[in-house]
């Protein structure tokens, strides 16, 4: 399986790292937090680290540490705005259960 961006969002990484000038891609990950237990974590990535797993989607590179990919592998990354609210939205085959605010779910 893979991580993948729809061309929505991938247009939108794409925007955000020339606005920022550099930047290797977008890092996705998974940490501890909340009340269902995992949270997602977004960020930019200046480096790629020898153990990263790569993918690229719609010309943009998602890398993910060995730890994430377990919760994260088959996760497709849109964006989205519904009504004054916009932000990444993502689709996990692998969520069991989600917290009611949508911060927090668990695997």
């Amino acid at each position: 399986m893979a991580v993948t961006l729809t061309a929505n969002a991938a247009e939108r990484v794409r925007a955000s790292l020339a606005k920022r000038g550099r930047g290797e891609g977008l890092r996705l990950g998974v940490r501890n937090s909340g009340c269902s237990g995992k949270a997602y974590v977004v960020e930019y990535a200046d480096r790629i680290e020898p153990e990263d797993q790569v993918y690229e989607s719609h010309g943009v590179k998602l890398i993910v540490d060995p730890k994430s990919l377990v919760f994260l592998d088959g996760t497709e990354l849109d964006y989205t705005r519904e009504g004054l609210n916009e932000g990444f939205k993502f689709s996990n085959p692998n969520v069991k259960n989600s917290c009611g605010c949508g911060e927090s779910f668990n695997v």
